[in-house]
């Protein structure tokens, strides 16, 4: 599975370098065996120009991928090349986990009717499959919404039913073998929403790092003066009073109450709670969540809600407790319960 704010960057990086008249190259992990540093389904954008945008391995193989872009530049050809696990090749290369890693590299033309469908799907924040023959590069998008390809190229029937059926549970991207050809199937889901309340200084960090970390994030907070563009440059913004929020707009959606003011707080976690919510961190201690819980007639019980908000981690700076914050977000989202990685053989389960 990709997160698609993140495949949206890449695609906005891409059109910029078309507009310098660069050519690119889409490069996609396809496949991994053993440890590496991130999961199938991960995207880097390589232009002629030398520029690369995105992260596959932590710094380790980009410089060596480059090369094997520069031979699709030449070649206007797509190509797979797989990294095994020789010494060699290890020591060679400088590289620290040792994985069996294959990667696909793509060309993309501007004018390709494929990616221009991909690109308004992205820009749609709709979810969608991407689909690659390996043999040769065929590049599809299952739009889910609409329940077709995004063109007519012939893929096995086969293709498309195990599209359909992965579609609702395929948490990365997978790839199958059918009638001796390979196909590279990715779910691109929308990024899971998260609603600050409350644009206090200590706000700003946490929806930075939110952010980068592939959430949606609006910050909910009338005052304008707070809640704008300058200071929240990578959120939504909605300035309404809490009062004037429909709670059906937010279905399903992640929560953080910090407005660090009691009244606030009780209405935007009595919002927070009747709209369904994947998760609700409040910010302060337990007796005053509780409090503020049986003033609007809840309990603790009344939806999946974190008081304190956050990882035990001694944190205390407004940047330690982003941290603190984001953690226990992305090891919910994941569903793992947070503890060192200290002697785990593997990284990604």
């Amino acid at each position: 599975m990709s997160r698609l704010l993140e495949f949206k960057e890449l695609f906005h990086q891409m059109k910029l370098a078309w507009v310098r008249n660069e050519e690119t190259v889409l490069v996609i992990l396809a496949d991994v065996k053993g440890s590496a540093y991130r999961l199938p389904g991960t995207k880097m954008m390589m232009t002629s120009a030398g520029n690369m945008y995105g992260t596959i391995s932590g710094g380790c193989l980009e410089a060596d991928l480059y090369e094997w872009a520069k031979v699709v530049f030449d070649t206007k050809t797509p190509i797979t090349h797989r990294y095994d696990l020789s010494e060699n090749e290890i020591w060679s290369l400088g590289i620290g986990c040792k994985g069996d890693l294959e990667f696909i590299f793509l060309p993309i033309n501007p004018q390709n009717t494929t990616w221009l469908e991909i690109d308004q799907l992205l820009q749609k924040e709709q979810p969608f499959t991407l689909i690659v023959d390996m043999s040769n590069g065929d590049t599809a998008a299952f739009d889910r919404k609409e329940n077709n390809l995004s063109n007519q190229i012939d893929f096995p029937i086969e293709v498309i039913e195990k599209t359909i059926q992965e579609f609702p549970n395929q948490t990365r991207a997978q790839i199958f073998s059918i009638n001796q050809s390979r196909y590279f199937v990715d779910v691109v889901k929308e990024s899971e929403k998260l609603i600050i309340v409350g644009a206090g200084k200590d706000a700003i960090p946490v929806a930075n790092l939110a952010y980068k970390s592939g959430f949606a994030v609006t910050i909910l907070d009338s005052r304008k003066q707070f809640n704008n563009k300058q200071t929240f440059p990578n959120a939504t913004h909605i300035t309404e009073e809490i009062e004037s929020v429909d709670s059906s707009r937010f279905i399903e959606s992640w929560w953080l109450i910090m407005n660090h003011h009691q009244d606030k707080d009780e209405k935007s976690l009595q919002l927070a709670i009747e709209s369904q919510p994947r998760y609700i961190g409040v910010l302060g201690p337990t007796y005053r969540t509780n409090e503020m819980l049986r003033n609007i007639g809840y309990q603790l019980e009344s939806g999946p809600i974190f008081s304190p908000v956050g990882l035990d981690i001694g944190a205390e700076t407004i940047d330690e407790v982003a941290i603190s914050i984001v953690s226990e977000l992305l090891s919910i989202r994941s569903g793992k319960t947070a503890k060192s990685l200290h002697g785990k053989a593997k990284i990604h389960g």
